[in-house]
């Protein structure tokens, strides 16, 4: 497997175990009678702002990935995945700091470290994007 799929498939991964831990997180609030199972928001707004953080960071993951994957599996079919594989690992550490650091905290400090994290993954992409379309 190239590096492009094996961090794509980890990049699934990791929203996958987002997912979980929000999850695992619910499940046992309703087993602690602390609220209802239907009374659940997507956004979590009615639980702690860390289950709020959590579906956030979540969101992020499967709202990006039909961009950052879709590019990733572009450069694996078209047989370029020359373009994908050197930076492949660094888009996934990024996306990984961003959502812990989105679970972790919402100060300023954070919130920045955030942004520069996305901002590296944005940068990568539209790298990868370019190399696509106009070289051979």
């Amino acid at each position: 497997m190239t590096p492009t799929l094996l961090a794509l498939t980890t990049f699934i991964a990791w929203a996958l175990l987002l997912l979980l831990l929000m999850e695992v997180l619910r499940v046992r609030l309703v087993a602690k009678r602390a609220i209802a199972p239907n009374a659940f928001v997507p956004d979590n707004a009615n639980l702690s702002r860390f289950m709020q953080r959590l579906a956030r960071a979540h969101a992020n993951c499967v709202e990006s990935l039909p961009l950052f994957g879709g590019l990733m599996l572009v450069a694996v079919i078209a047989g370029r995945s020359a373009v994908t594989d050197p930076l492949a690992w660094a888009l996934l550490a990024a996306r990984i700091v961003q959502s812990t650091v989105h679970c972790a905290s919402l100060s300023v400090a954070a919130v920045n470290l955030r942004f520069a994290a996305f901002m590296a993954q944005l940068g990568i992409a539209l790298y990868w994007a370019w190399r696509l379309l106009f070289t051979a």
